[in-house]
């Protein structure tokens, strides 16, 4: 059974081609992927990504429980920040990657701490019993709020000027990675969050499942400084691979390290609580891996795909495309890959298979592009 977000009426009627993904029906684009792209990177583009899953951890051992599953260090949260992290596996792999939110004292009882895990739709199930190998041995309870919680991310660069007069909360005073509860649109409770996956800025709303049609009405009715698009999952994608942000499923799995992904920032090592593969993880650092993600261009016009081979000069495959698409800001097709370390460097070339021909790719920094100046 598909399942539906609490907005489906709502994006059928403004047309959106609505596709299947992780088990829910969404919207992959209402107009153009391209015109789409732009007015997140220009203006304001809204994003329904309710699907997404929130579990709660309470509990006087509830900080206690994150860092045991998390790989980096939620100890260095204060109330009101995020940080990007991910549930490595007992086998050098990644269950998930997640975001964790120090929740306000006011949602626990005296002498408990309560978090916020974000974590993607498709893996819901899946990290809810992998978390709770873990819970037993901590005083804490772990609630999954995913069905009564709804997802706004209004992104770009003009999303506090438009969200501004719905809301009391002062959206200049929520640096990145930061948070704020307080009242948008009328409803009460909404947290608002600037952590973002488009590189572009703007905010992320929690409300219940009952308020979010009203909030995207309210939202999607206003017109000042801009009218905002809706945007869909093909933009989504196009935007967080121009900034190089991995995508589970695609980038990273349960086979990938965080070293080879490139995540070692959110792996940190030395944390006084072990988490999963940490042996491993360190093992790796010290001695090095042997692939790499990386980002690359190529020197044609045809798109280079997740699943196509990554070929040496002499047709021997040695890696695999994972992501790629033509961005809509640069006008070029560009894709991440692993590759052997060897190959890793900036610079070096390789072939992707596409079919019959080899194209020439090089590898290039990430992110892509810079946002700032688009």
């Amino acid at each position: 059974m598909i399942l539906s977000t609490p907005l489906e009426s709502r994006h059928i009627e403004l047309g959106a081609k609505m596709v299947e993904f992780a088990g829910y029906n969404m919207p992959v684009v209402y107009s153009s992927i391209q015109d789409e792209h732009h007015a997140v990177r220009k203006s304001v583009g809204v994003f329904d990504v309710s699907h997404m899953g929130e579990f709660i951890v309470k509990g006087k051992q509830a900080l206690d429980l994150v860092q045991r599953i998390s790989s980096n260090d939620a100890a260095a949260l204060k109330i009101g920040q995020a940080q990007y992290s991910c549930l490595p596996n007992e086998t050098g792999g990644i269950v998930d990657d997640m975001l964790v939110y120090r929740l306000p004292q006011d949602m626990c009882a005296e002498g408990e701490q309560a978090f916020m895990l974000v974590v993607n739709a498709s893996n819901i199930h899946k990290d809810w019993d992998h978390i709770q190998q873990y819970a037993s041995a901590f005083d804490t309870r772990i609630i999954d709020i995913s069905d009564k919680t709804g997802l706004l991310a209004v992104q770009g660069p003009l999303a506090k000027e438009l969200l501004q007069p719905l809301t009391d909360v002062a959206l200049d005073d929520i640096p990145y990675y930061h948070f704020a509860k307080g009242k948008i649109a009328g409803i009460d409770n909404v947290i608002i969050s600037a952590t973002g996956y488009t590189g572009s800025g703007g905010f992320e709303l929690y409300v219940e499942s009952k308020d979010l049609v009203a909030l995207w009405d309210t939202i999607m009715a206003l017109d000042n400084p801009v009218k905002p698009v809706p945007a869909g999952l093909g933009a989504r994608d196009t935007l967080r691979l121009e900034m190089g942000y991995c995508l589970y499923g695609n980038d990273i799995d349960d086979t990938t390290s965080v070293l080879e992904a490139g995540l070692g920032w959110i792996t940190k090592l030395n944390k006084k609580s072990e988490f999963p593969s940490q042996p491993i993880f360190a093992k790796q650092k010290k001695e090095g891996v042997a692939k790499k993600l990386v980002g690359f261009v190529v020197d044609d016009r045809r798109v280079p795909r997740h699943g196509y081979p990554v070929c040496d000069d002499t047709g021997n495959e040695i890696g695999v495309v994972t992501s790629g698409t033509s961005s809509p800001t640069l006008q070029i097709p560009l894709g991440m890959a692993y590759v052997p370390a060897s190959l890793a460097s900036l610079g070096s070339t390789f072939n992707v298979k596409a079919g019959t021909k080899m194209l020439s790719a090089k590898v290039v920094t990430m992110p892509f592009i810079d946002p700032a100046n688009v």
